[in-house]
């Protein structure tokens, strides 16, 4: 995990709800609320522009920050937020008290290097990510950044299943059942001449078979 962990001061509400939350907003900040850890819940009040720039700028689920609440500070990992629909503004922002031991589950892009080493690519072949982000069970200080996947050596018909990928110590993916794919090599358009030419004769073997 190589995020900087970062600051937020924040005001303690004394009043929940929506009259609340508006009267929040009005004010030029954004509604919170810190939970988990065995705590009660805590309502806060954020700067808005802090917010925003944090939102915008990525990483911000997967980024451990502290809290400021009157000089008490709370480490915390937004677990989501709302944006206005039409304008993009923060609305909400929901966050998890992080403890010694708080284990999370997280959403973790999945990045992809040594293109130029797959002969599958080289021949025209087309990388077809199935997943951009894998959903991840793990320490809630140790969240990897992302996962990378090594194309070398990969062909045509290949499949990138989550096996193949070397996770970090306590990093397990959430789907547990079985061994999903991440990624696969497949013929693009421009070789579409040769891939129809071999498919034909199975396609003519299956119309026959449903005759």
């Amino acid at each position: 995990m190589s995020h900087d962990t970062y600051e937020l001061k924040a005001e303690a509400r004394e009043q929940v709800g929506k009259g609340s939350a508006r009267e929040v907003r009005r004010n030029g900040k954004v509604p919170a609320v810190i939970y988990g850890d065995k705590q009660p819940p805590l309502a806060i009040a954020l700067s808005y522009k802090d917010v925003y720039y944090k939102i915008h700028g990525g990483g911000f689920l997967t980024t451990i920050a502290t809290i400021d609440v009157g000089g008490k500070k709370i480490q915390v990992l937004p677990k989501d937020y709302q944006l206005d629909p039409v304008r993009d503004f923060p609305m909400h922002v929901d966050f998890l008290r992080i403890g010694k031991d708080t284990e999370v589950n997280v959403n973790v892009p999945v990045h992809f290097i040594n293109e130029e080493k797959s002969p599958g690519i080289k021949r025209g072949g087309v990388l077809n990510v199935v997943r951009h982000e894998v959903e991840f069970h793990c320490p809630a200080n140790a969240i990897p950044d992302s996962i990378t996947i090594d194309l070398t050596g990969t062909d045509i018909g290949d499949s990138i299943h989550i096996s193949a990928v070397k996770l970090p110590a306590g990093v397990k993916p959430v789907i547990s059942d079985r061994d999903f794919t991440i990624a696969t090599v497949a013929s693009s358009s421009a070789m579409k001449p040769e891939a129809a030419e071999e498919a034909a004769p199975e396609a003519e073997e299956e119309a026959a078979e449903e005759e």
